[in-house]
């Protein structure tokens, strides 16, 4: 009787193999021609020492030699980054105590700037008058390359989106406080309906739960739908299923894990697209908190050959001329 049982047994797990591979192969696909999609993270900025990275760690203090004079999240390093080839750029913000909202990466003041205290506690015209490039030393405080010259270089969010209007942003909300998906929401309003099509947002879980329920048309992230819908795409996604947490969000993707990921690379890149949603593969996760970007040559050949979703780097003066895509690219789908 068992010898019986186990014929159909077997026939049906070979067809469910047959159906889980050709489900997901991307052989019959027909290959894009397009380029990777390139993030730069904080733009074009001064690299630091990432060894035992914490939150509250001073970057400005751990500065490697520079290579270049830009600072993070400046409209120089923005505009830099757009030349070096980016696509997206990423910057950081903080509400301001006059309703607007900084463009700027730190909690408090003290390690990057002239200034002190907590960011948000500053009306954005006292903001402007710091000189954000204060702080930054590469040879422990011996001498500050940028001190005096950063003055006046901190932007509001309302200024970058006036300055370049046609080129897309990935926000990154730098509190948990849902009340600031509230903030956010009623400061991107105000953006043209195709301006707001070219903005993504990325935070903590409870602004961003907020933003969505709010503008629920834009891609957003945390930490909670990024670990959600890899989970449950990693537990089902062979099915050809999308879960729900992966629908019109924003992917990271590391490269450790995403060879995980059913259909790596495009025919989850397909999948992906289809609910709406941007992919950018990013440096291998490690536990922790902190991700890397893909940010060596090195990196770059961990990418599937001819990858043509986004890619996430550090240093996209050094990445954009080995991965630089058309004029005209815009998302990561």
């Amino acid at each position: 009787m068992m010898s019986k049982l186990w014929k159909p047994i077997g026939l049906a797990a070979l067809a469910c193999a047959v159906f889980m591979l050709l489900n997901n192969t991307s052989l019959f696909l027909e290959h894009a021609s397009e380029k990777p999609v390139l993030l730069a993270h904080r733009g074009v900025s001064q690299q630091f020492d990432r060894t035992n990275l914490k939150n509250d760690t001073c970057t400005a203090e751990r500065m490697l030699p520079p290579t270049h004079s830009y600072l993070e999240n400046t409209i120089a390093s923005m505009r830099a980054s757009f030349e070096a080839g980016a696509d997206v750029v990423e910057l950081d913000v903080h509400p301001t105590r006059d309703g607007q909202f900084a463009v700027f990466h730190d909690w408090t003041l003290d390690c990057r700037t002239d200034g002190q205290g907590v960011t948000r506690e500053h009306a954005m015209e006292e903001l402007r008058r710091l000189d954000v490039g204060y702080g930054y030393t590469a040879d422990g405080g011996k001498t500050f390359p940028f001190r005096g010259k950063g003055i006046g270089l901190m932007p509001s969010l309302a200024d970058v989106l006036t300055i370049f209007p046609e080129k897309t942003f990935l926000i990154n909300i730098k509190s948990n406080d849902p009340a600031e998906g509230h903030l956010l929401a009623a400061a991107l309003r105000k953006a043209s309906p195709s301006q707001l099509e070219r903005l993504m947002v990325y935070g903590g879980d409870a602004p961003i739960a907020t933003l969505r329920s709010e503008l629920p048309n834009l891609e957003t992230m945390s930490r909670g739908t990024l670990k959600a819908c890899l989970i449950s795409y990693i537990g089902y996604g062979w099915t050809g299923i999308v879960p729900d947490a992966c629908k019109h969000t924003i992917i990271f993707a590391p490269i450790n894990i995403a060879p995980w990921l059913w259909g790596w690379p495009d025919r989850f890149l397909r999948r992906m697209s289809d609910a709406g949603s941007s992919v950018f593969a990013i440096g291998p996760y490690l536990g922790g908190e902190f991700s890397t970007g893909i940010d060596t040559p090195q990196d770059v050949r961990q990418l599937p050959e001819g990858f043509t979703g986004g890619v996430m780097t550090n240093e996209i003066e050094t990445i954009g001329p080995l991965l630089r895509r058309p004029l005209g690219g815009n998302r990561a789908r």
